[in-house]
Order: C-alpha cells, then structure tokens, then sequence
C-alpha cells in the first residue's frame, strides 16, 4: 500500500513538473534572449563559427613541421634468388624470405606561397562566419519580435470580438423583446443577426490563427510547436515602448550594417584569390628528413633484437619551380581578377541599396508611428459614435442599418488600431536590423 501511495506521489510530480516545463513565461526580451540560444538557424550560425576556428587550424597546421611513420613488411613467398649475406654474419641483406621496414619522415614547409594566401583566407572565412552570425541573430530577433506581436494581435482581438459579441448578443435580445411586444420592426432584429454572426465568425477564425501564431512563436524560440507559453508583456505596452522618435535621426551609416560587413568580406575573399592564383607562379620549398629501419630474416623473428636492423636517415630539400602552363595559370588569374571586379561592384551596389533601405526604413516607421496615433484617436470617435447610434436606436431615432453601420465603423477601429500597434513594433524592429542598432538589454 505504502508503495502504491509512493509511486502515485512520484507520478502527480513528474506530471506537475512537465506541466511547469511546457507553460513558460516570457517578456519579448526574455524570449528574444531565448531564442538566441535555442533557435536552431542561431544554434547553427555558431556551430558555423567553431568549425570555422577548426578549419582555421587546420590551415595553419599545414605549415607547420608533419611527423609521419610507416612500417612495410614483405614475404617472398617465391623468392627469385637465393638469400645473400655481404657481412658474412649469418643474417641475409639480400633475397631474405621476410624482410620488414620502419621508417619516420619529418616535412616541413619552407616557402609556399599558397600557404600564406591560405592563412589570411582563414581568417577571413573566420570573420564571413561571425558576419552570418550576426546577421543570422539579427534575423532571428525580427523574427521573433514579429512572433510575439501576432500572439498579441490574435490575444487581443479575441478578447475585442468576445467583448463586442456580448455587447451585440444584448441588443439583440433586447430588440427581439421590443419586436415581439410589437414596437419594433423585424428588420431591426434581422440585421443584429446578420451582424452577430459575421463578428462570431471572425471570432473563429481569429482562435484558429491564434493557435497558429502561438505554434509558429514556439518554432521561433526553438522550443517544442506544442508548449503553451504565457507572453507577460501587453500590446499597447510594446507600441508606446517602442516609439522612439530619436532613431529617425539616426545616423545612416551604412558600413556599419551587416550586409555591408559581408558584401565586403565577399570583397576580400576575392582580392585573396586573386592572390592565390597569383601565387601559384611562385616556386615553393620543402624540407625533410627521413630515418628507417631494414631487417631481413629467414624466418619471422623481427621481435628477435639480437639480430640485426641496418639504419639509414636522409636530409634533403625539394624545390619546385612552375616554369608552364599551357596559359593556364594565367586563365586562372583572369578568372579570379574578373571574380574581384564583380564583386567590387556588388559592394558599391550594396552601398546605394543599403542607404535606399534605411531612408525606407525610416519612412515607414516614422509612418508607423504616425498611423498609430490617427488610429488611437479614430477609435475613440468610432466607441463614441456607436454608443451614440446605440442610444438613437433604442430610442427610437436612429435605423437599424445606422447601427449596424456605426458598430461595422467600430469593428474596423478596432482591428485597425491593433494592427497600428503590431506595425510600430514590427518597424522599429525593422529599422533597427537594418541600422543594426539593437538597444542593450
């Protein structure tokens, strides 16, 4: 008994701790401090960056002394001679029937000028990959701030569409209670209907999007599409947080972005084969050094140390020295020096596209900002306006159609004034990638 009571304790607890595992809470910057760490494009870009480090050794290992060790062994299984002894000591030097052969060579890169070029094109891969990172987590950041805003949205305007159906539900209930006492018009009841209906179904389909929207964040932050999370930070919060007038002053400096940074070190990659070619008209030097051991024997005792192993070691230096091609070096080069040229022009085109960008980005901010504030205001108009046509109605003074006008108004106000504040955010996010002027935490 006491067992079952025991393991039905453990069970309530690990089904508590993986509810608590799937029902997190973030503010946009905890999420966005999430996601950078389990995005999986972000996860991505870093291991990018460590095998860059890896490749970067292993570029530079090249030059530097190799150490290599070989052991041959032969058995004449049909011997074309006789074994012969030059010693006269009894072991053969020639014809043994096993012979083995243990041997080191040391290498080491004297001058090669495809070497060099292959250090600074490590580093310069090295920074390629920090750049895709950058830009992958400024990417990620958009995106994920993009995420937060529709949970917000389809949050908001769920609870918006509810609010109005309870509304809509009480008039017509009320209208139907005049009609049916005889002092209203069928119509009247009819339209509510109409109107009743189209908001329940916008309710709908605004729950199915919200599921999606919370499916697609969770993909975002690189956590499981089932988890349920709880976003503590408010539409409305965001939109005012978020409007910072002092960013469309900001300076348009376009090397400091991002795609410049990579367009440039495409640049440098390919001033580095240009150069790589170039090299390959250079002559190249390389030192060794060789030691090995021969043992011949009649039979396969080579662990018998007591007979003898003849040592030999060499030193020596090869030099190599290109002298043609059949032109093709040279096709080479023009190839790499054409490469450059083209991307000497992406840069220059990168620069004009960039300052375009920004002074785009800037537009429709600072648009943004000013469409939020015209919508904040018309949906004060437009609450005024229906409650006033509500009163007329039920008054008797105001038609059936004019209300349903004014709450059509009023439905649009307020879809329009979210979508206002879900564009501030989504803007500012913009620009800042764009800049790459992302506000520290």
């Amino acid at each position: 008994m006491r067992k079952q009571i025991l393991l039905s304790i453990t069970l309530l607890l690990s089904f508590s701790l993986f509810a608590q595992d799937n029902k997190q809470s973030f503010s946009l910057q905890e999420a966005i401090d999430y996601a950078l760490q389990n995005n999986r494009t972000a996860k991505n870009a870093a291991r990018d960056i460590e095998a860059a480090v890896e490749q970067k050794w292993e570029t530079t290992s090249t030059g530097l002394p190799q150490l290599n060790a070989t052991v041959d062994y032969q058995n004449q299984i049909k011997q074309q001679f006789e074994a012969i002894d030059f010693d006269m000591d009894g072991v053969p030097d020639f014809g043994a029937r096993h012979s083995m052969t243990a041997s080191a060579n040391l290498t080491q890169k004297v001058f090669d000028g495809s070497y060099l070029v292959g250090l600074q094109s490590a580093k310069v891969f090295l920074e390629i990959s920090k750049n895709a990172k950058e830009k992958t987590d400024l990417e990620v950041r958009k995106a994920v701030i993009e995420a937060y805003g529709n949970v917000l949205l389809a949050e908001e305007s769920v609870q918006i569409f509810e609010r109005n159906i309870s509304v809509l539900q009480k008039n017509l209930d009320e209208t139907t209670k005049i009609f049916e006492n005889g002092l209203g018009e069928e119509e009247s009841v009819e339209q509510l209907q109409i109107t009743l209906s189209g908001v329940q179904s916008n309710l709908n389909n605004t729950k199915r999007l919200k599921t999606i929207a919370y499916q697609m964040f969770n993909i975002t932050i690189g956590q499981d599409i089932n988890t349920t999370p709880t976003l503590t930070d408010n539409l409305m919060g965001l939109a005012e947080y978020n409007i910072v007038l002092s960013l469309l002053d900001a300076k348009e400096d376009y090397e400091n972005t991002i795609d410049y940074k990579i367009a440039e070190n495409d640049k440098r990659s390919k001033e580095l084969l240009l150069k790589l070619e170039k090299s390959k008209a250079l002559p190249t030097l390389d030192a060794f050094l060789n030691g090995s051991y021969i043992a011949n024997r009649n039979a396969f005792d080579f662990a018998d140390f007591s007979n003898r192993w003849i040592g030999t070691a060499t030193f020596g230096a090869s030099l190599r020295i290109p002298i043609f091609s059949s032109l093709g070096r040279s096709a080479a080069t023009q190839r790499a020096r054409i490469n450059l040229e083209k991307a000497q022009d992406d840069l220059l085109e990168t620069e004009q596209k960039l300052l375009l960008q920004i002074k785009s980005a800037k537009s429709n901010y600072q648009f943004a900002i000013e469409d939020y504030n015209i919508k904040k205001d018309n949906l004060a108009l437009a609450e005024r306006i229906e409650q006033k046509n509500q009163i007329k109605f039920f008054e008797g003074i105001a038609s059936s159609f004019e209300l349903s006008q004014a709450q059509t108004q009023l439905y649009g106000a307020q879809q329009d004034y979210l979508q206002a504040m879900v564009n501030v955010i989504n803007n500012k996010a913009e620009l800042e990638t764009i800049l790459n002027q992302i506000p520290k935490n």
